[in-house]
């Protein structure tokens, strides 16, 4: 898992699959049109995102982040998902409160696939 390539596409199947856990329970915030090749794309442009744009946004908002002890990156990752929404059209996010629950429910999917990676590996 050190090789820059194979850790994008687990960061890929991690945030395509958060997207689509996010959109089956906000079914009426979040809309994919049903297929999952949207999901697939829309997870492949969040990776994108999170590689490129989020570290700009986080040191930017970093007074933010030590002043919330950290509960800001909430708001932040759902930012990721809203600009994720905007730039792909087919995945419609309604509003950022759904953008921000969508972030949330990706963060945990992320923490669990680790968390299984890392038991495994050891």
């Amino acid at each position: 898992m050190n090789r820059p390539f194979t850790r994008f596409l687990i960061r890929w199947l991690v945030s395509s699959l958060g997207l689509w856990i996010a959109a089956g329970l906000l079914t009426d915030a979040i809309t994919y049109n049903g297929s999952i090749g949207v999901i697939i794309m829309a997870g492949l442009i969040l990776a994108i995102i999170n590689v490129f744009i989020k570290p700009i946004v986080v040191i930017l908002s970093l007074p933010a982040i030590l002043f919330t002890l950290g509960l800001f990156m909430v708001v932040v990752n759902g930012f990721m998902v809203f600009l994720a929404s905007k730039l792909y059209g087919p995945l419609h996010v309604t509003n950022f409160w759904a953008a921000i629950l969508a972030g949330m429910v990706i963060g945990l999917v992320n923490y669990l696939v680790s968390a299984i990676l890392e038991e495994r590996k050891s």
